[in-house]
């Protein structure tokens, strides 16, 4: 019982965390299953997504975390991870990437591929 109640639970955030090179490591060690959207204010295909992201966010709360990571305003963890093409969702669970999905994919392959680890 008290292993199950040292574990961290997901709590019901409907939209997005704004997550930084500060904060990183802290998120994703906070909830079990965090998806870090990483974009960039110019970048089109990032835009795209966003609502996608946000609707997501929304869909899974209580489930799953979603962040959101300007790879412009945090290059450590941008270097970091290597993150050479945007948009990257990183789906981090249990504090380790699990996967990593690169470029704008309509709703259903991005909830796809992100709800498989729930």
């Amino acid at each position: 019982m008290r292993e199950l109640l040292s574990q961290p639970s997901t709590p019901n955030i409907d939209k997005p965390i704004i997550v930084s090179d500060r904060n990183f490591d802290q998120t994703i060690k906070s909830y079990p299953l965090v998806v870090v959207d990483c974009w960039a204010v110019w970048c089109a295909p990032c835009r795209a997504i966003a609502p996608i992201v946000d609707q997501l966010a929304k869909d899974y709360s209580g489930k799953m975390v979603f962040g959101k990571l300007n790879v412009d305003e945090n290059p450590e963890t941008r270097d970091r991870f290597g993150i050479m093409a945007i948009p990257t969702l990183l789906v981090m669970k249990d504090g380790k990437e699990v996967e990593r999905i690169v470029g704008a994919l309509p709703k259903n392959q991005l909830e796809a591929k992100i709800s498989s680890h729930a």
